[in-house]
């Protein structure tokens, strides 16, 4: 399955005529390095003279509905929106032009509940953080899959920083949770680690975040993609090669989008369970197509032909090897 497009044949340099870039990220581990990139002024450095403005989402399916808005210009997303989008669109919406995390989904069980293994998640209530978001499909998927249920009505969307006070009440007996929602209900809910997705793949790896924008963005603006790209790079680096050096700035950062400071030990922790990247994981893209249409939410299983677009990902490869 070709899931390639043609890259822009030149560098525009278009930086000068566009006044404002907008970006779209979640307050998550697994977007750490959107997190930081603005966090530590260097996204809005990379960008200049354009100004940098940000937006943040609690999940996929509402930053594509900006997108496609024209509110953002570009956004870390997951798999599954970023598989709606393209299919809604008929192609012509959304373009994959790298990764950016990989793993970095908790499975975890409220205190009390019982369950003590991913088979006792059969017809118990299940929390996502948004109906057709990443996690929210992964969870279908196994439950009708592997648990083999018919009925999905247990799955129960609710955003990640709601969770945990539905565990406190016994109104959610479970989270499928990225990171660091995972190890937050852990920590500060008594919920216990029932298992990591990653290990549910064949590979033991699935992505979890792409960097996305839209195929006229990325005509106009190559420039633009190709400066976050290179940020995106750098950070990707850095944390790939010492996650816990930048524990801390990262727990400053998510303090400063959400108001509310992680507890001790909560990203060293949650840190371990993800690994960056890049690579716009083309296995898992069409993974999650097939799941989609397994759930119903596509009549088909979409062709995925020109989703992905790595001609600014070579070009800032090929300029910081």
């Amino acid at each position: 399955m070709a899931l390639f497009a043609g890259a822009p044949g030149c560098h525009r340099e278009s930086a000068k005529d566009l006044k404002v870039v907008t970006i779209g990220y979640f307050a998550n581990l697994t977007h750490a390095q959107a997190v930081l990139e603005v966090a530590s002024g260097e996204l809005e450095r990379a960008v200049s003279p354009a100004k940098l403005e940000t937006k943040v989402f609690n999940a996929g399916p509402s930053l594509i509905e900006a997108l496609f808005a024209g509110a953002i210009d570009i956004g870390y997303v997951g798999p599954g929106p970023a598989l709606s989008a393209f299919t809604k669109s008929g192609g012509k919406g959304i373009r994959v032009v790298a990764g950016a995390a990989a793993n970095g989904v908790a499975i975890v069980a409220r205190k009390g509940s019982g369950i003590q293994s991913l088979a006792d998640l059969r017809d118990r209530k299940v929390g996502t953080p948004q109906l057709a978001n990443t996690q929210d499909i992964s969870a279908r998927h196994y439950l009708t899959a592997i648990v083999k249920q018919t009925n999905l009505e247990n799955v129960v969307p609710v955003d990640n920083a709601e969770q945990a006070a539905l565990f406190s009440r016994g109104q959610l007996d479970a989270a499928w949770a990225p990171e660091p929602w995972g190890q937050r209900l852990i920590s500060e809910t008594g919920a216990t680690l029932v298992g990591e997705e990653k290990d549910l793949w064949p590979s033991g790896e699935f992505l979890i975040t792409l960097v996305v924008t839209t195929p006229e963005f990325l005509a106009a603006h190559s420039d633009i993609v190709d400066d976050l790209l290179r940020v995106n790079r750098i950070w990707t680096r850095r944390l790939a090669a010492e996650p816990e050096k930048y524990a801390g700035a990262l727990g400053d950062a998510l303090f400063g989008l959400t108001g509310k400071r992680l507890g001790a030990g909560i990203l060293p922790a949650a840190l371990k369970r993800v690994r960056f990247t890049d690579d716009p994981g083309i296995s898992t893209l069409q993974t999650f197509a097939i799941w989609r249409h397994d759930l119903g939410f596509e009549p088909a299983v979409a062709d995925l032909n020109g989703l992905v677009d790595e001609g600014a990902l070579k070009r800032v490869a090929a300029a910081t090897p």
